[in-house]
């Protein structure tokens, strides 16, 4: 099972020392992968936790890109409704080049009113948008002549195209697009704390089956389902019982978050996961 760590692009954790200081961090203790989420206009009334200050996460993953050598980096979740597909896929083809082909993007839809309001986006149109975007982002990696409202034009730089994760629950939305555009799934699954926007524990192992029998029925190989949860460190026993179930439904990778401030604190949370996650992937 690949193992990932969440860091923070929004908040005090995103300031640059601590920012790189975590991402090597997370590289040295021989995770396979770091992962920022996408926060890009946060609401008054909804920044308590990170003071309203976010970065760009894309111009984050370039920055890391740079200052890494073999870590994966991963987008947990690029929200496509709320950027312009072609500048969408010039992005992540100049991040994967920049990064020697070590880009791993995770996308979804967005739920937070707010953000697409400040966007100009409506959100009744982001299922669409973001059917819309997987579509030409795929297609910009297969031809180095495109085409956009009218007008052809060159996609060059082409690397190879990252592996592509599609966010979401356990409904046929989430499946059907990862099936239709995707490499695989990537549910919020919370173990110990239920959330109305995770995957239930019982909901995990039918979901991932309906999945690969989608797939079959496509043509398509079996979706990779990586799994973004949060484990309790006061609680390093309940680890082998999550593991296992994750095991049973088939999950070929994880990745790993907590709430923290300092990089102090965050090198604990590492070292609780390296003990406790990663030895027993």
């Amino acid at each position: 099972m690949r193992i990932g760590v969440g860091i923070s692009s929004t908040g005090p954790q995103s300031r640059p020392s601590v920012l790189l200081e975590c991402a090597r961090a997370i590289e040295g203790a021989g995770f396979a992968d770091l992962w920022l989420q996408e926060r890009i206009a946060i609401a008054p009334e909804d920044s308590q936790s990170g003071g309203g200050r976010c970065h760009d996460p894309l111009i984050d993953l370039a920055w890391l890109a740079g200052q890494t050598t073999r870590i994966g980096l991963g987008m947990s979740a690029l929200i496509l409704p709320y950027r312009p597909p072609l500048l969408t896929a010039k992005a992540v083809a100049t991040i994967q080049e920049l990064s020697g082909g070590r880009l791993r993007l995770g996308v979804g839809v967005g739920w937070m009113p707010s953000e697409f309001q400040a966007l100009g986006v409506p959100r009744s149109e982001r299922g669409r948008r973001t059917d819309e975007s997987l579509r030409f982002l795929r297609d910009c990696f297969e031809d180095d002549v495109m085409e956009a409202n009218g007008q052809k034009f060159m996609f060059l730089p082409r690397p190879e195209r990252p592996p592509i994760y599609v966010g979401g629950g356990a409904g046929d939305h989430a499946l059907r697009r990862t099936v239709q555009f995707a490499d695989g799934w990537m549910p919020m699954f919370q173990f110990w704390k239920k959330r109305p926007d995770t995957v239930e524990p019982e909901e995990l192992a039918p979901a991932a089956a309906r999945l690969r029998e989608m797939a079959e029925e496509a043509g398509r190989p079996p979706p990779e389902i990586i799994v973004g949860l949060a484990f309790d460190p006061d609680a390093p026993e309940a680890v082998p019982e999550c593991m296992a179930l994750l095991r049973e439904a088939g999950v070929t990778g994880l990745v790993v978050g907590t709430a923290w401030q300092e990089a102090d604190e965050f090198r604990r949370h590492l070292e609780f996961l390296r003990k406790h996650v990663l030895e027993a992937a």
